[in-house]
């Protein structure tokens, strides 16, 4: 059972989750329906989580977000973000890179997608693998002839051959 959060403010179930990364440090609050609504949490043009973070946050702090930045495609500024939690196109990725990296480094593995394996995938890749290291070892114990040894990786190679085509059935 997930353990229930209580708001920030006034100690009921919280019911909103709100996370912001401010140069490196994460800030969250949890919110009731009714304090997320007072706070403009539910309307995207009127809330900016940085101000309802500010006073957990130094003002200096605040400051020093790259201010500066501006998509060349969309207009969209840091301030933007700030205010509205999203960006404005797909080139605000580029544009707006320096200050949406470090938040990405803090959220996720990286900062390049590298998509994913099913782990059925993994598994033929692993077995093939090993199938490859047995051919190798059996190729090199017939040409030493050690053939008590080659007996035993042919064995080897049997079972998963048999094991594979088990699996795959299933």
């Amino acid at each position: 059972m997930a353990e229930s959060i209580n708001c920030d403010i006034c100690s009921k179930l919280a019911t909103v989750h709100l996370t912001q990364i401010v140069n490196g440090k994460i800030h969250k609050i949890d919110l009731c329906e009714t304090c997320a609504k007072e706070k403009g949490v539910t309307d995207p043009n009127g809330f900016s989580l940085a101000d309802l973070l500010a006073s957990g946050v130094e003002n200096e702090e605040l400051e020093t977000v790259h201010k500066d930045l501006v998509c060349e495609n969309c207009g969209f500024t840091s301030e933007d973000y700030k205010k509205l939690g999203r960006l404005g196109c797909p080139r605000c990725y580029e544009n707006l890179a320096p200050m949406i990296a470090p938040m990405l480094g803090h959220m996720h593995k990286g900062v390049s997608h590298l998509g994913k394996n099913p782990e059925n995938t993994l598994i033929r890749e692993a077995s093939r693998q090993k199938e490859n290291d047995i051919k190798t070892q059996l190729q090199l114990a017939i040409e030493e002839e050690r053939y008590e040894d080659a007996a035993k990786l042919r064995d080897q190679l049997i079972r998963l051959d048999e094991e594979t085509e088990t699996s795959n059935v299933h």
